[in-house]
């Protein structure tokens, strides 16, 4: 059976279809007659919400070891859906009844392809109504934004990509790092991308503004060490907390636990099986990384306080919020046992970490001390004030 089998990608880009539509009907008569800029916003804000949803069940996907449920790409065994490989899925779990593919496994691997088809139409027609809208108001083509539209979509593109590695490379854990850092990064642009539309600024001073850049990409660092972790199956390595098996600095195997060439639960030279203490190695770097991320983005939380404006208050307020949830969840993971649940809230909290700092910087950006000269707005006023006088 061949890995890549796109005969039935045109059906399965159908089904995306069929989940989009319903959608973008509710978003156009939700929006008919506003000004272009707010239904690019809305748009844009929609598929924020749906990337989320797919860094969740991607999550949900790998959680269940479900990520070989239908082994070829982007179909399951050459067809749109399990339906049409009933008897192909028996036949394997038949084979291994515990082994990666069964008909509950290859619905959850389709219903993230089905998913992910959709999140691409959606960057599609995001990139499309973009490129148009900049055509038609050609004075306001930055404020419409077709090139970060663009760049989302190739960036979706290429996260499919990953997608088709994940499974022809049989869940090799850099590869599902990296599946996982892209679509964290999907959704941090398009949170930028939405705020572009919204065109409300939040100055802050430039020591803050580094700090929290410095924090994000702190944040994006233990991100990719969290599927590390996950992608190894590090998560019960260390049973007891703060120490770890006792201990603070346990026996750890950091080369082994770090050589990012290798299959999963193999060593880097592929001659033997990934010892526990190369487990371990992993699973305490993520507690470390976890405390430098817990004291930095609270000390930014305590900054941004410190501002005593409204708006940075409530980026305080979610900031500290987020990683008492972080917090609460990863602790759940090490002493209840990696339960499903408290695994996908620490996922889903990651990603909403990532992308309330992501419209922090977008909207910081988007702003400049009083007493200066302001960006041009890409707010729906601005917009309409910019028609306005070009007509």
């Amino acid at each position: 059976m061949p890995l890549i089998d796109l005969s039935p990608a045109l059906q399965v880009a159908l089904v995306g279809l069929l989940l989009a539509s319903p959608v973008l009907l509710w978003l156009h008569l939700r929006h008919r007659g506003a000004p272009v800029p707010e239904r690019l916003r809305a748009l844009t804000w929609l598929t924020v919400f749906f990337t989320f949803d797919l860094v969740v069940f991607g999550a949900f996907t790998r959680l269940t070891d479900s990520g070989l449920g239908c082994p070829d790409w982007p179909g399951c065994y050459g067809s749109a859906s399990p339906l049409g490989a009933h008897a192909q899925i028996s036949s394997a779990q038949a084979a291994m009844p515990h082994g990666p593919v069964s008909h509950g496994k290859a619905w959850v691997e389709m219903i993230h392809r089905y998913l992910a088809s959709g999140v691409g139409l959606l960057a599609l027609v995001l990139m499309v109504a973009s490129w148009l809208a900049a055509r038609r108001y050609r004075h306001a083509a930055a404020a419409l934004s077709p090139g970060w539209a663009t760049l989302n979509f190739a960036c979706v593109c290429v996260q499919g990509a990953f997608g088709a590695l994940t499974v022809t490379l049989k869940l090799y854990p850099l590869v599902v790092t990296l599946h996982l850092l892209g679509g964290i990064s999907v959704l941090a642009l398009f949170v930028a991308q939405a705020q572009r539309f919204d065109g409300r600024g939040l100055f802050l001073p430039r020591t803050v503004r580094t700090a929290a850049w410095a924090v994000f990409g702190l944040c994006v660092a233990q991100v990719a060490l969290g599927g590390w972790v996950s992608a190894n199956y590090a998560v019960l390595a260390c049973r007891d907390f703060p120490t770890c098996h006792g201990q603070w600095w346990p026996e750890m195997d950091f080369e082994q636990g770090f050589t990012l060439l290798r299959e999963l639960g193999m060593r880097g030279d592929q001659e033997g099986y990934l010892s526990f203490d190369a487990l371990v190695a992993i699973h305490w770097t993520h507690r470390l990384g976890a405390a430098v991320v817990f004291i930095s983005a609270g000390a930014l939380a305590v900054r941004l306080w410190h501002l005593h404006e409204p708006a940075t208050r409530r980026f305080a307020q979610g900031l500290a919020a987020l990683l008492a949830w972080q917090f609460a969840s990863g602790l759940s993971n090490v002493v209840l046992g990696w339960p499903l649940i408290a695994a996908l809230a620490h996922t889903a909290g990651a990603a909403a970490l990532i992308a309330w700092l992501a419209l922090l910087l977008a909207r910081s950006g988007a702003a400049c001390p009083a007493g200066t000269r302001a960006a041009p707005t890409v707010g729906t006023a601005g917009f309409l004030e910019s028609r306005s006088h070009h007509a």
